[in-house]
Parts: C-alpha cells; sequence; structure tokens
C-alpha cells in the first residue's frame, strides 16, 4: 500500500525557517507531479507549491521568493524550504503525490495525513 508521510512542521516565529519533507512509501512504479498543499483554519485547500518529475517546479504566488520546492526522485521524497514566515503561513500542510497504479493503469492522487505549521507574531 502507498503511503505519503510528511515530517519537519513545528512552531516558529514570524521571521523565522522551517522545512519539511515528505516520503512516499510502499510499492511505487512511477511517481508523476508531487505538490504540498495546506489548509488554515476555516480555509480552503490551497497549492503552495508542485514540482514535476523532471524537477521543474511552480509556486503560489504568495509563497514566491520565500518558500522553495525541491524532490529526490530516486528515494520518492520531496521537500518543502520556507523562510520569512509569516503568521499567515499557519496551516496544516500536506503532502500530494500522482502516483503510478497497476491495477488501473493510471494515475492516483494521493494525500499524507498532513503537518502542522504554526507561525508566531
Amino acid at each position: 500500500q502507498v503511503q505519503l508521510v510528511e515530517s519537519g512542521g513545528g512552531l516558529v516565529q514570524a521571521g523565522g525557517s522551517l522545512s519539511l519533507s515528505c516520503v512516499a512509501s510502499g510499492t511505487i512504479f512511477s511517481i508523476a507531479d508531487m505538490a504540498w498543499y495546506r489548509q488554515a483554519p476555516g480555509k480552503q485547500r490551497q497549492l503552495v507549491a508542485a514540482i514535476t518529475n523532471g524537477g521543474t517546479p511552480r509556486y503560489a504566488d504568495s509563497v514566491k521568493g520565500r518558500f522553495t520546492i525541491s524532490r529526490d526522485t530516486p528515494k520518492n521524497t520531496i521537500f518543502l524550504h520556507m523562510y520569512n514566515l509569516e503568521p499567515e503561513d499557519t496551516a496544516v500542510y500536506y503532502c500530494n503525490a500522482e502516483i503510478f497504479d497497476i491495477q488501473t493503469a493510471g494515475y492516483l492522487e494521493r494525500w499524507g495525513q498532513g503537518t502542522l505549521v504554526t507561525v508566531s507574531s
């Protein structure tokens, strides 16, 4: 069974930095895009950053210049390095990946359980 496991959340002061990681485990044949989403209290889940299996990143406007997404493709791992954090970045951060499913011969979207990032002012 394929799982996505995030780590690295926590409490940080405004202006500080924090890094998240996400590892996909199980029987994995191929992963297409991987991404980080976040959901703040009372708000919808939104895309933070995504990266293709070729390493091309894209970012939400709100985090451009402050967050960096990277990927270790052979290890099925992505990272999110967050700098100059703001209280508005407080949210549960979710890892997302499009993973090839041999039974359906297609890519299925998988989610991690989420990790909480709290930025204090």
